[in-house]
């Protein structure tokens, strides 16, 4: 427990700065108390539209998630209620006040793009195989979040 004595402004501050926790089973994988923004600069939730702290915490996400993957597999998006399928991701953004942004390319190699209100946002990530065997796997979650780093600073 955090015994230290905060400023009103400081107590304030921290009400309003993004927090995670996350508990897992598999011992590998466990990020058992960890806070998924450890380590990435986030803004206060003050003063954001909901399309930018949607967009936010799914690149924190997509991030985390790839760093459980091998170099055999990359990140995809499916859409729970939609009949979008899966979407390889391959660029992401947000249009305020509240529409998320999906780029990427489907099962049958089409190129995709999905538009979606905040309310309906349901994400299910998947591993999916490398679509080109020699290549490194193309992590979309650390450029997302270095664009995110720079947004803040």
């Amino acid at each position: 427990m955090d015994n230290d004595i905060k400023t009103s402004a400081e107590a304030a501050e921290n009400a309003a700065m993004p927090r995670c926790h996350e508990v897992h089973a598999d011992e590998e994988a466990s990020q058992t108390g960890r806070d998924v923004t450890e380590g990435v600069a986030l803004s206060p939730v003050e003063g954001k539209s909901d399309a930018q702290w949607a967009y936010e915490r799914l690149i924190l996400y997509i991030q985390n998630f790839e760093k459980l993957l091998d170099n055999e597999h990359e990140v995809a998006m499916g859409f729970t209620g939609d009949r979008a399928g899966i979407i390889r991701i391959e660029g992401m953004g947000y249009f305020d006040p509240d529409i998320v942004t999906f780029y990427g390319t489907d099962g049958a190699g089409a190129k995709t793009q999905l538009i979606q209100h905040v309310s309906q946002l349901s994400v299910l990530l998947r591993a999916l195989p490398k679509t080109v065997q020699d290549a490194e796997p193309k992590r979309i979650g650390f450029r997302l979040a270095r664009d995110l780093d720079k947004a803040v600073t």
